[in-house]
């Protein structure tokens, strides 16, 4: 993969590890209704595909649901009330960014997170001022795995298809890639979901942890 400037990162399960301030919002709103909550690892699966997986998860409840958008909104507040208590960034991605920092290669955030979560989270991560762009799941008309947010970060920072590789945790991370004309790589330590295996995403490769980058990128 020479020829990469520019590395985009999805948030949830690949830059970071979220898992557990996701689940402990939705946590406490089975708590308050004096249910038990659901194990973290129960829960760490779901944990890319936001308020809709966790909420399925912990009440059964999908957006078809009558009683699904207040407890969407609950869960906002929830969340928002503690969104960086526990989560962190994976082991040695902070290596990796040093990495590339040093080589010149340039890194961004895109991610289906909403930005009302993403700017304080990246913030409290201590990642603002290093990315070479933020992209949120509402900054442009679609989400993944629609191309717009990973061509709007190419705007953004500055380079082109060629120049970018995009890693993420599941398949509409690889989906969205592709259809901007980037190199794609799943990150297998992330959660990944319960769909199809990783294998069969059609990634250009998979990485067990993220040093790995370094290696893919020869730096």
């Amino acid at each position: 993969m020479t020829g990469v400037r520019l590395v985009l990162f999805d948030l949830d399960g690949t830059l970071a590890d979220t898992a557990p301030d996701l689940a402990g919002a939705v946590n406490r709103m089975l708590i308050a209704r004096g249910r038990e909550p659901v194990p973290l690892e129960a829960l760490r699966p779901l944990a890319s595909h936001g308020a809709r997986g966790l909420i399925g998860r912990a009440f059964g409840q999908t957006p078809a649901d009558a009683g699904y958008e207040t407890l969407r909104q609950e869960f906002f507040s929830e969340y928002e009330s503690a969104l960086c208590e526990d989560s962190v960034l994976f082991p040695t991605m902070a290596e990796t960014l040093a990495a590339l920092d040093a080589e010149d290669i340039r890194w961004g955030i895109v991610t289906n997170k909403i930005a009302r979560f993403t700017e304080p989270l990246v913030h409290a991560l201590g990642l603002s001022a290093r990315a070479a762009c933020v992209v949120s799941g509402d900054t442009t008309a679609h989400a993944k795995p629609h191309p717009a947010p990973l061509l709007h970060a190419l705007r953004q920072a500055g380079y082109v298809a060629p120049q970018a590789m995009y890693v993420g945790d599941d398949l509409r991370d690889v989906q969205a890639g592709q259809a901007a004309g980037m190199r794609t790589v799943v990150a297998a330590y992330g959660y990944l979901g319960s769909g199809t295996p990783i294998e069969q995403w059609g990634a250009d490769n998979v990485i067990a942890r993220p040093t790995e980058l370094l290696e893919l990128l020869k730096v």
